[in-house]
């Protein structure tokens, strides 16, 4: 069986692609692959940023394998199944590196839930993202009812929920669920030089950002500031916090170890 998920590195960047086109479709098969990658990805020292996107230019990924689900239909397993795809993109969402989604065609049902488990959604302008279960008369399980309404709110995410209407990537900017939109066949660029600045910096302190605005959106402002103290604390144990501090004394470029 071929794989459909393929990874490139270069430069302290992985590059991880979703490769079965036009579509790049959300299968049992793809799961599993994604799943193997991140783990892996999650353990390379060589790895200081993700850029997640699809092949070709149609779809970043355009949903689940629907085909798939007939035999889900009256099952009682279904609960575990949207858990095991829970722990997948939890995976990709709490991954020490940063993670850039580039979506570059359709990200709609599990690929607008995949793209959502990304740190930073460059968009490409034809694109489009929505969740569209609710036209199967199904909602989304892959986190999509709370990783959306956490990034564009309560009543925009139910909303796009309600309807199923995909949007244009004009609305996802004006909503705060993408960062950049870029003329069509650019997002690679764009993406690739976003990730060479971040794989320039330090990875310790890059994961404690990441984790002090992750952990802290969950908790009161008062657990969320000693939260972000206790984590300074640690980055000023690192290596590469006397790099940085001493190359800025002697005006320098760091050599960041990520140690």
């Amino acid at each position: 069986m071929s794989k459909l998920v393929r990874v490139e590195k270069r430069e302290g960047i992985a590059t991880i692609i979703l490769d079965n086109p036009p579509l790049n479709i959300l299968s049992h098969q793809v799961v599993k692959e994604l799943d193997e990658i991140f783990h892996m990805v999650a353990k390379d020292p060589e790895v200081i940023c993700v850029i997640l996107t699809g092949s070709g230019n149609k779809a970043f990924m355009a949903g689940a394998n629907i085909k798939e689900f007939p035999d889900k239909i009256g099952k009682n397993d279904v609960k575990e199944f949207s858990m095991h795809m829970h722990r997948v993109f939890n995976l990709i969402d709490f991954l020490p590196q940063p993670t850039i989604a580039v979506i570059n065609g359709w990200a709609l049902g599990g690929g607008c839930e995949l793209a959502l488990t990304c740190d930073i959604r460059i968009a490409e302008a034809h694109a489009q993202i929505g969740l569209p279960e609710i036209k199967l008369g199904l909602f989304p399980g892959a986190g999509g009812t709370q990783r959306l309404p956490r990034l564009v709110g309560e009543a925009k995410a139910k909303e796009m929920m309600f309807t199923g209407e995909p949007i244009s990537m004009d609305e996802a900017l004006r909503i705060g669920l993408v960062n950049q939109v870029v003329p069509s066949g650019e997002g690679m660029t764009v993406a690739y030089k976003v990730a060479q600045k971040i794989a320039g910096y330090s990875l310790q302190a890059l994961s404690r950002i990441k984790r002090a605005v992750d952990e802290g959106m969950d908790q009161d402002f008062d657990a969320a500031l000693e939260r972000e103290a206790h984590l300074f604390g640690e980055v000023f144990q690192t290596e590469d916090v006397k790099e940085g501090v001493q190359a800025f004394i002697e005006k320098r470029t760091p050599q960041f170890t990520h140690k």
